[in-house]
C-alpha cells in the first residue's frame, strides 16, 4: 500500500485541474485550500462527478461550485445544529421533571435501579447507564459551575442540573430503559408515542454529534430508517416499490423528525433559514442544478410545505 504523500498548494491546484476542475483564480483557490483543507474541500467532489466510476469532474465544473457547496453544507449544519441543541435542552428538560417529580431530586433516589424498567433483559443495561452517569458525576460534577454550585452547598447534584452535562447519547439510552408509565408521559407531551421517540432520540444524538464535529451533512444516511408518517403521506412522497424514496434515512427524514419535537414557530423559522441558503448555493451554481443537491440531501420537491402541515 502506497503512503500518501503531502502535497503542497500548487500540487494540489494541479491535481483538481488533472480531474478537469476548471480553476478560474488560482491565488483565491489557494488561499481557501490553506484555509479549509483540501481533504475536506474534495468530500464535496461527488454532485460534480462524471459518474461513480468515472473520477473526472463534469464540464464547467468549477472550484467556486465546489466551494460554494462547501459553504452552503457549514451554514445548513449550523442551522440545523442549533435546532438539534434546543430538541436536546427539551427532552433533558422533560425527562428530569418527569423523574425529579416521581423519584425526588438527590442521585441517591433518582439513580435507583427500580426507578427503571423492570424488564430481566434490561438489568445490565440499567446497571451499566447508572454506572455512566454517576461517572459523569464524579468527572464533571466539580468541573460545570451549575454542577459544583450544587455539590459545594447542598452536597448533591440535582436531576435538572445533571442533565447539563450528560451527552444526548446518553440521555437518550436512559429515555430508552425508563419504566413505560415514564416513556409515555414524556412522549405524550410531543404527541407521539413512545416507540416512535425511542427510535428517535439515537438519531438526533447521532446527528447531533456530526454536526458539532463538522463532518460533511447534507448528504448523510443513517443507518436506521425512521417509520412511515403522516408527513410523507400527506406531502404525497414519490415511492418505489411500495416504499417512500425520501424521509426515510437522509436529511428529510431528519426534519420530520425535528418537525414532531420543535413548535410550529420554530420549524417555521427552520424552514426560512434553509429555503435562504439553498437560494444563496443555486445562484452560485453553474453546472450542476439545486435540485441535484436536493435530491441528494432526501428533499422532495414540496419540502417547505412541512412547515404548514397540521396534524392533529
Amino acid at each position: 500500500m502506497r503512503d500518501k504523500q503531502f502535497k503542497n498548494l500548487d500540487e494540489q491546484i494541479e491535481i483538481f485541474k488533472y480531474k478537469g476542475l476548471t480553476i478560474n483564480d488560482e491565488q483565491f483557490a489557494k488561499n481557501i485550500l490553506l484555509r479549509e483543507n483540501y481533504f475536506f474541500l474534495n468530500g464535496y467532489r461527488h454532485l460534480f462527478m462524471k459518474s461513480v466510476n468515472n473520477k473526472k469532474y463534469i464540464e464547467g465544473a468549477t472550484f467556486e461550485e465546489l466551494y460554494s457547496l462547501f459553504l452552503f453544507d457549514r451554514q445548513f449544519r449550523n442551522i440545523i445544529f442549533k435546532n438539534l441543541l434546543i430538541i436536546e435542552n427539551n427532552i433533558k428538560s422533560i425527562i428530569s421533571y418527569q423523574l425529579s417529580k416521581k423519584y425526588g431530586y438527590k442521585e441517591n433516589d433518582y439513580l435507583k435501579a427500580k426507578n427503571f424498567d423492570s424488564s430481566p433483559e434490561k438489568i445490565r443495561q440499567i446497571n451499566d447507564l447508572i454506572k455512566k452517569m454517576k461517572r459523569q458525576i464524579r468527572v464533571n460534577g466539580s468541573q460545570h459551575s451549575a454542577t459544583s454550585h450544587y455539590l459545594s452547598n447542598y452536597g448533591y447534584i440535582p436531576l435538572w442540573v445533571l442533565v447539563k452535562v450528560l451527552s444526548f447519547g446518553i440521555v437518550s439510552e436512559m429515555f430508552s430503559i425508563l419504566r413505560l408509565e415514564d416513556r409515555l408521559a414524556i412522549a405524550s407531551i410531543y404527541g407521539i408515542d413512545q416507540e416512535t421517540l425511542i427510535n428517535y432520540l439515537p438519531i438526533l444524538a447521532n446527528y447531533r454529534n456530526l454536526c458539532a464535529h463538522e463532518d460533511i451533512l447534507f448528504e448523510n444516511k443513517t443507518q436506521r430508517s425512521i417509520d412511515d408518517t403522516k408527513y410523507h403521506e400527506i406531502l404525497n412522497i414519490e415511492k418505489i416499490d411500495g416504499e417512500y424514496v425520501y424521509g426515510k434515512n437522509d436529511l428529510f427524514a431528519l426534519i420530520i423528525i425535528i418537525r414532531q419535537l420543535l413548535t410550529e414557530t420554530e420549524v417555521k423559522n427552520l424552514v426560512l433559514e434553509i429555503e435562504h441558503v439553498l437560494q444563496n448555493l443555486e445562484y452560485n451554481l453553474k453546472s450542476i442544478t439545486i435540485d441535484k443537491v436536493l435530491d441528494r440531501m432526501g428533499f422532495p420537491p414540496n419540502w417547505k410545505d412541512i412547515a404548514s402541515i397540521e396534524i392533529r
